[in-house]
């Protein structure tokens, strides 16, 4: 029986579904996306999952199972929120999409302006029309209103359904991404997966009056009770290794405006000249260790080995990841997870800096 990826993308939920012993088919519209799955070995359909005639040579389809993450630029809090604000109309669509009389593509657009947002109804009309022997579906949080209204209909066609909000590092992902999860099945009762790791709670730094040179502050974990018979969350160094701390990669753009690479070449939004820059400057893998105020003070790259150090300021330095460049961005050392990632230009590039343990 066959699974379906919809909004399939490199290949992120289809590498993990190999691991269970599935080999899903993507259906993806994007060049870049669908040459990287097929670099991967991934089975690509290359297609745009909103124009595809279910009535035809679909139906009859025997389909185990139903993936999808539609995009999520329209609801997520990054973006514009054009979606967010459509969210009653979007909520009336599944309703009209489940009672069998879809809305129009005029009357979605007219509800909303960004049309990326109307694909978040794609999973539903997918599933009513083949009927998946199994749904996962995964958006980000403001849509789980929409999830909840999709799993009802689920539910009227004889699913059982749960819905909620999963946050990845309790099932072992170094990074602290929330995301609204819908989960169904015709064959077996569904619930909330049961954590594998515990939750991540901001540590409280030890006071680095009481740590030597030699020790610097670690963080603090804070274990909530319920969580005590729970692995540890992962920290970014565990999952990358401490080698790569020393020596920080540079951040791939997702794309331009119009999608895909700039036209020079060098990545998306210019985010990757900017961050070569950043590293050319000293800004990035190349952080200077500077030994004193003094105009004589060693210096040292992240890659060539330390100077004596001298005490004061410079101990407790610590790798960080800052997420962009707002004043309240979220800022992990590498002994942490990852908070989530953000794409774009300048002003949201992913930085890793070389800072005070205690910052």
């Amino acid at each position: 029986m066959t699974v379906l990826d919809l909004f399939a993308g490199p290949g992120g939920w289809d590498l993990a579904a190999r691991r269970l012993g599935l080999d899903p088919v993507g259906l993806e519209l994007d060049d870049h996306a669908c040459a990287t799955r097929r670099a991967a070995g991934l089975r690509t359909m290359q297609c745009d999952v909103a124009a595809v005639d279910l009535d035809s040579g679909w139906v009859g389809l025997r389909l185990a199972g139903l993936i999808a993450s539609p995009p999520c630029q329209a609801f997520s809090m990054a973006g514009s929120g054009a979606g967010r604000a459509a969210l009653d109309a979007y909520l009336d669509a599944v309703a009209r999409t489940a009672a069998g009389a879809p809305p129009s593509r005029d009357e979605l657009d007219e509800a909303c302006h960004d049309d990326r947002a109307h694909l978040v109804l794609e999973p539903l009309r997918w599933a009513l029309a083949l009927r998946p022997r199994w749904v996962a579906l995964e958006q980000v949080e403001p849509v789980l209103p929409i999830w909840e209204a999709t799993a009802d209909a689920l539910r009227a066609a004889g699913y059982g359904a749960w819905t909620g909000v999963l946050s990845a590092e309790r099932y072992g992902v170094p990074q602290t991404r929330r995301r609204a999860i819908l989960l169904a099945s015709l064959d077996r009762a569904v619930g909330e997966p049961a954590a594998t790791h515990q939750r991540y709670v901001a540590p409280r730094r030890r006071d680095e009056a009481t740590e030597s040179l030699f020790e610097p502050p670690e963080p603090e974990r804070i274990v909530a009770p319920e969580d005590r018979d729970l692995l540890p969350w992962v920290s970014m160094a565990e999952a990358l290794g401490w080698g790569m701390i020393a020596r920080p990669g540079l951040t791939f753009a997702a794309g331009t405006k119009s999608g895909g690479a700039s036209s020079d070449g060098t990545g998306g939004t210019g985010a990757r000249r900017i961050l070569e820059g950043e590293r050319a400057a000293g800004r990035w893998a190349d952080v200077e260790l500077v030994n004193g105020d003094l105009d004589h003070a060693a210096r040292r790259r992240a890659d060539e080995p330390a100077p004596t150090i001298k005490n004061g300021d410079l101990s407790g330095r610590r790798w960080v990841l800052r997420v962009n460049g707002q004043p309240n961005a979220a800022v992990r050392g590498a002994d942490e997870p990852a908070p989530t990632i953000t794409t774009g230009g300048h002003d949201l590039a992913n930085r890793i800096w070389l800072r005070a343990g205690t910052n």
